[in-house]
């Protein structure tokens, strides 16, 4: 056999495997499933596997052949695309139609986000993007008395009691609805012990909250939390002022920035560099790791901190310390700006 021979009998193995896949792919992807006319919809909780998914759907009579809809998602490249959600199934008739529409299809419930730290703005702006509540009709309501009462929340608003979370909602849902559900999220995740935590540290419900908040406020990295909390523990133990620059940003309109002088005198009783104790309530929306961290703080000397530029603090036990950390990060951010303008970053 000729050198020309061979090389045409390898061009048409390769061309007849290309064949035998591609005949392969659209086998895998168009095979038979469930029926057209079925109409369900399919929850895929949060962080479930490619095999997790497949069992549910299998368990809804949505698929009938689990491994052919394993390979086709695979081959498909959509093995990491599928979304946690509450999805419409309108047609089942084979993997094509069952996967694009777990990819792309319209959700029967609408996936919103809350982030920790975030304030009950912050979630209202959120609401209203995304499940087209006017922002104002979900502020009045997280005020309302009568539904602070239902509760039992001694506070202004809702502010801190909304747990951030992702939860799925439909756009014909109240903003009542909604509320309540964050709210009972929050009493969800707090627990008997946690509750018999508060009544050893003298704490009700609401001032762990708004520690917790304060916290989430400071805190950038979890293995910080605990020792955060330390120092306003220790603080608050010691009849000191908090002094929490976080209380301040929060009676400052507009988004976070560098606090000045005069920020600090503003007359507030969120602001902890006038008043004493713990503000009058949260002051954004923690998280559970700061609600944790506001139960059990770091047995430590600590009564002052202060930012190292990177997301963590220098903590100190004496004022003299502090002033000496506050130096180091003054030249730290000094250096930045030098750098930046060197950048021609304005």
């Amino acid at each position: 056999m000729s050198q020309k021979e061979k090389l045409q009998n390898i061009k048409n193995s390769i061309a007849s495997l290309l064949i035998v896949f591609f005949i392969f792919y659209a086998f895998m992807i168009i095979w038979p499933q469930g029926s057209s006319d079925l109409r369900t919809t399919l929850s895929i909780p949060k962080g479930s596997s490619l095999k997790q998914v497949s069992l549910k759907l299998k368990d809804k009579d949505i698929i009938k052949n689990e491994p052919f809809f394993l390979m086709a998602v695979k081959l498909m490249g959509y093995e990491k695309k599928l979304q946690a959600g509450i999805f419409k199934i309108d047609d089942a008739s084979n993997n094509y139609k069952i996967i694009k529409q777990l990819v792309y299809g319209d959700e029967s419930y609408l996936r919103i986000t809350i982030l920790e730290g975030w304030t009950l703005k912050d979630i209202s702006r959120e609401v209203e993007n995304k499940l087209e509540i006017a922002s104002i009709d979900f502020l009045n309501i997280s005020k309302h008395p009568k539904f602070l009462k239902k509760f039992g929340i001694d506070n202004k608003n809702l502010e801190g009691y909304l747990f951030p979370e992702t939860y799925f909602f439909s756009k014909n849902d109240s903003p009542e609805f909604i509320i309540e559900k964050m709210i009972l999220q929050l009493r969800k995740n707090i627990t008997s012990q946690m509750k018999a935590r508060m009544d050893e540290l003298g704490l009700d419900e609401l001032e762990v909250i708004t520690m917790a908040s304060i916290i989430e406020g400071e805190a950038i990295y979890d293995d910080e939390r605990a020792t955060i909390s330390s120092v306003y523990h220790n603080r608050l133990k010691r009849k000191m002022k908090l002094q929490a620059d976080p209380t301040v940003q929060y009676i400052i309109d507009g988004p976070p920035r560098r606090l000045l002088n005069k920020d600090l005198k503003i007359e507030s009783p969120y602001n902890t560099y006038l008043n004493y104790g713990l503000p009058p309530g949260p002051i954004n929306n923690p998280g559970i790791q700061s609600i944790l961290a506001a139960l059990y703080p770091l047995e430590s000397d600590f009564f002052y901190f202060v930012a190292k530029g990177d997301g963590y603090h220098t903590f100190s036990k004496t004022e003299r310390e502090h002033i000496l950390a506050k130096r180091e990060f003054q030249k730290i951010r000094k250096k930045v700006q030098r750098q930046k303008l060197n950048r021609g970053v304005r």
